[in-house]
């Protein structure tokens, strides 16, 4: 069998690593300590071998704060969870709104063309007015304020006043379903909900005063007090509600405010500022807590150390506000760069148009994910001739697995200059595990290293680390690290729905669930898919990230695929492969094109890696952030019957599965290859 790492070789080397924010923390460390951490490597190994780390991090990103901590880390009322920074006393609004000056903080744009800005000056004082507002009316530390909204200006305001009171944010966007919505804020019980009512995607305007109406009245037993209307994202106009008790339109609600002072409550490091949802696909939503503190220090050091994120820089991150990547952007205004925000469709008017935006709004650091890319590359753009990309330093994927042919084929389209930068983290951390490190040298298809302070360790079956041999097997942290969640809202004391999450399969262990595998030369890291969706066909583990590698050179005529196994209960003795391709526009799925596929991946992986059966669908399941739902459609094609909940962004897709349940009766009659229809 081949090896995972036989695409590998250098992509790029960066001129100046010794400029880079890493290096620069690097030797500060060696200065502070009396160290001779000679490089990267050593550098990570100091990073999660003393919690000193933390207290040099804290230090050297500058933490703004009032009270400073009695020591770094101490035990808390759950267990595998600690206190971090224990006495000390700070604000997360604060530290993101310390600029007070006329440069721009944020760019706003969307599918009509229309650009807004806001400078750091301006975004103070919104966020001063909303927050009088909300004092007003009589929010107070702890309590949740929930949105449903766009990627804008405003709901950046609301986040931060809602922060600089120590109230608890919760987003979502506004295309989740009313029962998604509801499904989140049920269990947080917000005082206060903020909801759009007109939005454009697609060319289309979207009326949401039906959804609002249902969400308001799902939400007046649970603890709502008060509802504020935003205005058209379209126009910009109030839009008339009728029916609905206890609303208010925004303007009226910023004119409770006193005018008051913008005051920063000063609160412990683990106070809690967001809550973000687990995927829930086929249940309820776990609701993730996370604390001021561990979000403002991960996402910090991420930003400035992966990214090499600088004060100069422009960041864009295509993101909606339901995707923990949009807590994530929002935290760089603590490094003091500028913030593009981008609401509807990249793919209208144009792909070209939203491209040609991306340059323009001169972005320097872009966030995007492989999907994106693999469109662009499917319809054969050629970026450099919509845009020149001139200032383009970092370009970093997540939210899938990037494949070695994506790498190059990104670093040759968009000029080759920049560092590609692939990541892997989480919703459960707000932060990532593995990712980038500008001054090492970047290797076709992988992940350039662990983050640093993130103890990652790949375990088998049985918790031995098994990262030396080159062999695939679970993503773990041995180590507690400032971000881990503070609880599940509505866990017990001592939290047994979380500890059953993370630490039960190792016990003591944070087990992610990403199966991935490192390279013994170069450390470098492939995340191959999640594990619980790990393909095992006669003992034969791996995992659906190989097989999407391979199908990469069919993409301009394949415009998606999920591979998934099939195993059900008392009837398969063992798993079997299914791929389904969703085709391209007048592109049709012939014997031919699954002789060259099935060819293919025997050849780049082996015959054990060759599908059983290749299917032709309609569409591929996927949730409102674009992530393939593997887990769902092997539960289909095993037997389950599953009810999607409102994160899954084409449901009825889900039906078009079930009948593989059946797999003897399509292969029998001859429909194998057969177009499936809803």
């Amino acid at each position: 069998m081949s090896s995972y790492f036989d695409s590998s070789h250098l992509l790029r080397e960066n001129p100046q690593p010794q400029f880079t924010n890493i290096e620069i923390f690097r030797r500060a460390v060696n200065r502070k300590h009396g160290l001779n951490l000679k490089d990267f490597h050593e550098f990570h190994k100091y990073s999660i071998e003393n919690y000193s780390f933390w207290e040099d991090a804290w230090q050297h990103l500058r933490i703004l704060y009032s009270v400073p901590p009695q020591s770094v880390i101490t035990e808390g009322s759950i267990l595998n969870v600690p206190i971090w920074f224990p006495g000390a006393r700070l604000n997360y609004a604060e530290n993101l709104l310390w600029r007070n000056d006329d440069s721009i903080a944020c760019t706003a744009g969307g599918e009509t063309g229309k650009v807004i800005e806001c400078s750091f000056r301006e975004l103070r004082l919104r966020v001063q007015k909303m927050a009088s507002a909300m004092r007003a009316n009589g929010s107070q530390i702890g309590d949740r304020v929930a949105a449903v909204v766009t990627n804008s200006i405003e709901a950046v305001v609301l986040a931060l006043a809602t922060a600089s009171i120590g109230g608890i944010y919760s987003s979502t966007a506004t295309d989740m379903g009313t029962q998604g919505i509801l499904d989140r804020y049920r269990q947080i019980r917000p005082k206060f909900v903020f909801l759009e009512t007109e939005v454009m995607y697609a060319g289309k305007t979207v009326d949401l005063r039906e959804k609002i109406s249902a969400v308001v009245k799902g939400l007046h037993e649970h603890g709502l007090k008060y509802t504020v209307l935003l205005p058209s994202a379209i126009s910009g106009k109030e839009i008339k509600t009728d029916g609905l008790p206890d609303t208010v339109n925004l303007s009226k609600f910023l004119a409770t405010g006193t005018g008051s002072d913008l005051v920063f409550e000063q609160l412990p490091f683990n106070h809690p500022l967001y809550i973000l949802y687990s995927s829930g696909t086929s249940g309820p939503p776990k609701c993730i807590v996370h604390s001021a503190g561990g979000v403002l220090m991960q996402t910090l050091k991420d930003q400035r150390m992966m990214f090499d994120m600088k004060d100069s820089d422009t960041l864009f991150q295509f993101t909606t506000t339901g995707w923990m990547m949009w807590n994530f952007m929002v935290s760089s205004l603590a490094s003091g760069c500028r913030m593009v925000l981008y609401d509807g469709s990249p793919f209208h008017p144009t792909l070209e148009a939203y491209l040609k935006f991306i340059s323009d709004a001169g972005v320097t650091l872009w966030g995007t994910s492989p999907r994106f890319l693999a469109e662009v590359k499917g319809r054969k753009l050629s970026p450099l001739k919509i845009g020149s990309f001139e200032g383009l330093r970092t370009l970093a994927v997540t939210g899938a697995v990037v494949t070695p042919p994506m790498f190059k084929w990104t670093q040759e389209a968009f000029g080759g200059k920049f560092q590609f930068v692939s990541t892997s983290g989480g919703t459960d951390v707000c932060c990532a595990f593995v990712g980038g490190v500008p001054s090492l040298p970047v290797y076709v298809g992988e992940i350039q290293h662990k983050a640093l302070g993130m103890a990652v360790e790949v375990f088998d079956e049985d918790g031995k680390n098994i990262e030396h041999t080159g062999q695939a097997g679970e993503l773990v942290c041995t180590r507690p690290h400032p971000s881990l969640p503070v609880m599940f809202w509505g866990d017990t004391p001592d939290g047994k729905k979380f500890r059953d999450t993370y630490f039960n399969f190792y016990p003591g262990v944070w087990r992610q669930g990403d199966f991935m595998v490192v390279n013994p030369k170069t450390k470098g890291i492939m995340i191959l898919g999640r594990s619980d969706g790990v393909l095992n066909p006669n003992g034969v583990r791996f995992g659906s990230g190989e097989i999407y590698t391979v199908l990469e050179k069919f993409n301009t005529v394949i415009e998606d695929c999920i591979c998934v196994g099939q195993r059900r209960p008392n009837i398969d003795e063992h798993e079997r492969v299914l791929l389904f391709l969703k085709m391209r526009a007048e592109n049709k799925y012939t014997a031919s094109l699954e002789k060259e596929i099935r060819s293919s991946i025997r050849t780049a992986l082996s015959a054990r890696h060759v599908p059983a059966y290749i299917f032709e669908v309609e569409d591929i399941p996927v949730t409102i952030n674009g992530k393939k739902i593997e887990i769902a459609v092997k539960q289909i094609v095993s037997g389950s019957t599953l009810k999607p909940s409102g994160t899954v962004a084409n449901p009825d897709s889900l039906k078009l599965y079930y009948k593989y349940k059946n797999i003897e009766e399509i292969v029998e009659v001859g429909k194998a290859g057969v177009k499936s229809k809803l």
